[in-house]
């Protein structure tokens, strides 16, 4: 019966040190996979100056994964908005893919009438600005 026991204390306290960390800190190592983004909203707030909100859904690849940058610019009428994937590389998880949902504010200030348009990881939305998007001189 002790034998038992002092196995079965050996198999949970080698669990317990396979589940731990060496690490001391979360680090961070990105991720070459782009962020598999599947539907993008366009929010036009109603302000003046008018705010532009670019709501993104879709999957990481397992629940270690999460959003690290969100990088933007803008050509003419066409924005580009890249999202970057980072992992954890210490952690221990399984590769189900896992829904996000990231709100990415649109530099707007100062664009003239017209519609746009808005790329984020190759899914498209437009969106219009009936006036120009400045507020008049004092």
């Amino acid at each position: 019966m002790t034998t038992r026991l002092s196995i079965i204390a050996l198999a949970l306290g080698l669990l317990l040190c396979a589940c731990g960390s060496a690490a001391t800190g979360p680090t961070v190592l990105p991720d070459p996979d782009t962020v598999l983004v599947e539907q993008v909203e366009v929010l036009i707030l109603e302000s003046f100056p008018v705010q532009v909100h670019v709501l993104a859904r879709g999957q990481l690849p397992d629940a270690c994964s999460f959003i690290d940058q969100v990088i933007q610019s803008r050509q003419g009428n066409e924005f580009t908005v890249t999202l970057t994937l980072a992992r954890r590389p210490d952690a221990k998880c399984a590769l189900l893919a896992t829904p996000f949902e990231q709100n990415i504010p649109l530099d707007v200030q100062g664009l003239e009438a017209g519609v746009y348009r808005v790329t984020v990881n190759g899914v498209t939305g437009t969106f219009e600005l009936a006036v120009d998007n400045e507020l008049p001189p004092p």
